[in-house]
């Protein structure tokens, strides 16, 4: 057996140790303890100088839109602009650049102690690059006569595939009989869903009632002709079934305290991804209300066409910013945002046994290297300094 040590060890299930240790064999915990209470059973011992946590769970990527695509991050476009870029760059790809895209996003993000992604993927070459964690096949750009041919190329994706789960993207860009579709397709297969929900305001006023940018889209036509559904696009996604635990969203920006509770009622969690949404100009989360609340929360980096790097402790450092600014005060900011990073992220995925350090869980570890790793609050210190990097023997073996 591995044991891997450190000055404090961040269990996130459990209070920070110092001098802490990670038993470890065949790719599982077997131990998370005080260092020299674990040494005599260890086979041999890693000495790490920083911090030793879980790795990070990014609940929110498009990792096809990698390197290629960071142009789109700093044009400052308007989001329905910005959408239509989106789609004319996507058909300029060909299906070894959308491979080669996959492996740099996956690498950039493993490099910063990422050990699993849920990785929405529009072209199901990207699925030929593995990366851990959850794929999400999107529909995208389909009205709803088009939903027996997108069934038929979804179907042998999943046959193939026993971990995909898909990704009905929005409730503008496809048509209703789409989405119904998408979600039971994905419940009769025991999968996953992943779609956006109320990243912008005018998401929110074509939902409500059939107008604004979007309407101008030729896909959710039983929308704008019918002049919206009268209900917040949260509520509207729950009355067609799709909340739920085998669920969660992706950036949430405009969730009014109703969608809120709806949302917590049904345990669906919301992937936070703040500086996308700054970038876009889409708006800031309630995150300082989704704390409060108590509602499962995630932290996504959503993909390099809209976000600086795939970081997500710089991705969490923006969040406890924004949530400060919001009025949240209470003392556990740090901790609630390392533990969506980590724990949260799992829950989002349905992947329980990442994201904790604790016997049975996944060995994915992450070591953060700190200014000051004797910190009486260590926790804080991440937040505040820490630079992420995967413990690859064990993170590797991860899928």
């Amino acid at each position: 057996m591995q044991l891997h040590v450190a000055p404090q060890v961040v269990p996130i299930a459990a209070a920070p140790l110092r001098d802490g240790g990670v038993l470890v064999d065949g790719g599982w915990i077997v131990a998370v303890g005080p260092a020299g209470e674990l040494r005599q059973r260890a086979a041999a011992v890693t000495e790490h100088p920083g911090v030793l946590m879980p790795g990070l769970v990014n609940a929110h990527a498009h990792l096809q839109y990698g390197p290629s695509f960071a142009d789109l991050a700093v044009g400052g476009m308007a989001f329905p602009d910005w959408i239509g870029q989106m789609m004319q760059r996507r058909m300029l790809m060909s299906d070894g650049g959308w491979r080669a895209e996959v492996a740099q996003s996956w690498e950039l993000a493993r490099a910063s102690g990422t050990v699993a992604v849920a990785d929405i993927v529009t072209n199901v070459v990207a699925l030929d690059v593995d990366v851990p964690g959850v794929r999400y096949l999107e529909s995208v750009a389909i009205a709803s006569d088009g939903w027996p041919a997108e069934r038929d190329r979804l179907d042998p994706v999943l046959a193939g595939h026993h971990d995909t789960g898909l990704s009905p993207h929005t409730l503008y860009t496809i048509g209703t009989a789409v989405l119904r579709g998408s979600i039971e397709l994905a419940r009769q297969n025991r999968r996953r869903l992943h779609p956006h929900l109320a990243e912008t305001i005018d998401e929110d006023q074509f939902v409500r009632h059939g107008e604004g940018p979007f309407a101008a889209f030729d896909f959710a036509a039983e929308l704008r002709g019918g002049a919206g559904n009268g209900r917040s696009p949260a509520e509207y996604l729950d009355s067609i079934g799709g909340l739920g635990t085998d669920v969660h969203v992706a950036h949430g920006t405009h969730l009014g305290e109703a969608d809120r509770a709806l949302l917590r009622s049904r345990g669906t969690a919301v992937a936070l991804c703040t500086r996308s949404n700054a970038i876009l100009e889409a708006g800031v989360p309630p995150i300082a209300a989704l704390l409060r609340e108590g509602g499962p929360i995630a932290v996504g980096t959503d993909s390099l066409a809209s976000t600086p790097d795939l970081d997500l402790l710089a991705e969490a450092r923006a969040l406890v910013v924004a949530a400060a600014a919001q009025g949240y005060e209470e003392s556990d900011l740090a901790a609630r945002i390392l533990h969506a990073c980590t724990a949260g992220g799992a829950y989002a995925i349905g992947r329980p046994d990442l994201g904790v350090l604790a016997t049975g869980a996944s060995a994915a570890l992450a070591h953060v290297t700190v200014d000051d790793p004797a910190s009486a609050d260590i926790v804080a210190e991440i937040m505040r300094t820490g630079r992420a990097e995967p413990v690859r023997a064990q993170a590797d073996s991860i899928t």
